[in-house]
């Protein structure tokens, strides 16, 4: 299965595991899943801990680095999850949600979330 962390899935995933639903915490330590953390969530936290939003346990660099050592994979942005952002309903105008679901549409995968919008978007979500 293909697995794409939204932003607090990512973090929760890292410092704080009892934050997840028992599927959200199980999944990416499957080692038969693949599991993106994209750049639309790398940018996210690096403007929330500028402005001060999102205090992290070490540098974002050293934690995206140990999540990759622990198999994480990082999706980047492409033109085809930049356009399919075209076909999206307007439920909300975040752009970082908006990019995780056309890529999580895009690459056929799920995305684990807690975040109750996304039920709104053409996507498969696992919580």
């Amino acid at each position: 299965m293909k697995l794409l962390l939204d932003t607090h899935a990512f973090i929760w995933c890292d410092s704080d595991p009892a934050q997840l639903s028992p599927r959200a915490a199980s999944a990416p330590r499957d080692p038969a899943n693949t599991v993106w953390l994209s750049v639309v969530s790398v940018w996210e936290m690096v403007i929330k801990n500028q402005l001060g939003k999102l205090a992290l346990r070490l540098p974002l660099s050293q934690i995206v680095a140990q999540q990759q050592a622990n198999g994480f994979q990082v999706l980047a942005i492409t033109l085809a999850h930049t356009l399919a952002n075209e076909g999206l309903p307007l439920v909300h105008k975040d752009p970082f949600d908006r990019l995780l679901a056309a890529q999580a549409i895009v690459e056929t995968a799920e995305l684990v979330t807690a975040d109750p919008i996304f039920a709104q978007y053409p996507v498969r979500v696992l919580w």
